[in-house]
């Protein structure tokens, strides 16, 4: 397999060799060469490879290349360098990349927003440069196939994996099971199927893992650990509710045929996924409204909210998951038809949950909203004069409700005709209830690739969560309740849905 990528723009390639010149970068020789162990020592750094260099990516580079514990030495993206990416304000990834790089006039005349795996490595090479001139550090290595850069870089210590959810579960197991440490954005995978091969390979392998998402939610932990001590009564339902999609939702396949960027290898792309035209509509910050490639609302943020709840009610698999979506209509032959859509997410849609019953009796049900939609609270908080943000939470039993932000901030409690902010402490239990961490996002991970006890944020503990964001969209694609069976991976009550819960792989990119 050759290595896909073409130089820098001479600019941008000249610039950087005169810093890394001044610099005096050198290559180092990996521990795996001289047969190490597989934790890495304190007193060395954690060698990365970066997967995924679009917008997200950018948006957390300089976190990673901050940290004194890690050195990236190698970044991966089908795409070799392009302005055609999506942004969440105008110029804020050019701005953090020319932060980074110190060049304030970095791309002057670029109107549009930078990514792929030589903006990467201009990026990573530069700012060691800058940073850690006295270091000696390995020039970074840029690739478009990650299979081929797991093959190559046999040095490395782990990987993070930044890349659309379809090509989650593809890159971590291949990483694990090549004995790196991996770091993931969410969700672990976009088919249930696959997320529950992700746990089982780190089980396997016994990598250190961490899925970012992790922490993100301190309030609602905090909140779960007062509800657990009777803040409300017997707690009956929950409800999220979030402003996603915050990305144009298509509704149709796209029939027009432009053609694929230069430098973008758009086979790579789909890896696993069956063969289509290329589309902008897939690719970049829009994949994640399409079946194929994304895991919707629900896996973007729901994840983020509702992992310390799963946690801390022991909510375990979803028994059942019941959804009620938006639809869009379309003029055929002078009639209005409803669009049959099972190609995306919709507009909008509402997802409910039931659990199996636990030791001390029935389990709430978790109702979760998108697309604008919020529900409908007792009237007891209504009378309270509560308005409901954008996205928020609420948990509401039988003695009162808890309504607060999404993550759990300015949490109040409605109850007895009082309203009154709840004091919240921060969960404590190792392992158990999630919190937020001082030592930044991948602070536990990199304890636990140097050996210490495993990160609360690893991928067995997001085992749970994982099936739910995936039943959703098995529920959303079978329009009807979907019963499942958890310990057999199985809808008991609609077995044409079954195919949901696993991928049509492209042949030669089969997960087993």
């Amino acid at each position: 397999m050759t290595q896909h990528s073409r130089p820098l723009a001479s600019c941008d390639r000249r610039a950087f060799l005169g810093i890394a010149s001044a610099a005096g970068a050198i290559s180092i020789v990996p521990r795996h060469v001289l047969g190490g162990p597989k934790h890495v020592p304190p007193s060395e750094k954690i060698t990365l490879a970066h997967i995924g260099m679009g917008t997200q990516s950018f948006s957390e580079l300089e976190g990673l290349l901050a940290d004194p514990n890690i050195q990236i030495v190698a970044v991966c993206d089908p795409n070799t360098d392009s302005s055609d990416y999506v942004e969440w304000g105008k110029h804020s990834i050019r701005s953090r990349i020319r932060a980074m790089l110190g060049d304030p006039s970095w791309r002057e005349n670029d109107s549009g927003c930078p990514g792929g795996r030589e903006v990467g490595r201009l990026v990573v090479d530069a700012y060691y440069a800058r940073q850690r001139g006295g270091d000696k550090f390995k020039a970074c290595s840029a690739y478009a196939d990650f299979r081929e850069l797991l093959e190559k870089e046999t040095g490395i210590d782990a990987v993070k994996v930044m890349t659309p959810d379809h090509l989650h579960a593809t890159v971590a197991v291949a990483a694990m099971r090549k004995g790196k440490h991996v770091m993931m954005h969410k969700p672990l995978a976009n088919r249930m199927s696959e997320g529950r091969l992700v746990v089982r390979v780190a089980k396997e392998t016994g990598v250190a893992t961490h899925l970012l998402a992790y922490g993100a939610a301190p309030g609602n932990a905090a909140i779960v650990e007062q509800i657990k001590q009777g803040a409300i009564g017997r707690l009956r339902e929950i409800h999220n509710w979030t402003n996603r999609p915050v990305w144009p939702q298509y509704d149709r396949v796209p029939t027009d045929r432009p053609p694929t960027p230069k430098g973008f290898d758009w086979d790579l792309w789909l890896g696993p996924c069956m063969p289509r035209p290329y589309h902008p509509h897939y690719t970049h910050a829009v994949f994640r409204g399409w079946y194929d490639f994304g895991g919707g609302s629900i896996a973007d943020m729901g994840i983020y909210s509702l992992w310390p709840v799963f946690v801390g009610l022991g909510l375990g698999v979803p028994q059942s998951a019941e959804a009620w979506a938006s639809h869009t209509c379309a003029i055929v032959d002078n009639v209005s038809r409803t669009v049959r859509n099972d190609w995306s997410f919709p507009h909008a849609s509402t997802v409910r949950f039931t659990f199996a019953s636990g030791s001390e009796g029935p389990r709430p049900e978790l109702f979760w909203y998108d697309g604008g939609m919020r529900p409908r609270l007792p009237n007891e908080v209504e009378a309270a004069g509560v308005e409901l943000g954008r996205e928020g939470i609420a948990f509401v039993g039988e003695g009162g409700t808890i309504v607060a932000g999404f993550n759990g901030q300015s949490p109040q409690r409605i109850a007895g005709g009082k309203r009154e902010p709840l004091s919240l402490d921060p969960p404590s239990r190792p392992g158990g209830a999630v919190a937020s961490d001082r030592r930044g996002r991948q602070g536990s991970w990199i304890e636990a690739v140097r050996g210490g006890p495993p990160s609360p944020g690893e991928f067995p503990n997001a085992a749970a969560i994982t099936d739910a964001v995936n039943l959703a969209a098995v529920a959303l694609r079978a329009g009807r309740k979907v019963v499942f069976d958890g310990e057999k991976m199985a809808i008991t009550n609609a077995p044409e849905a079954n195919r949901f819960l696993v991928r049509e792989y492209r042949p030669g990119w089969e997960l087993a």
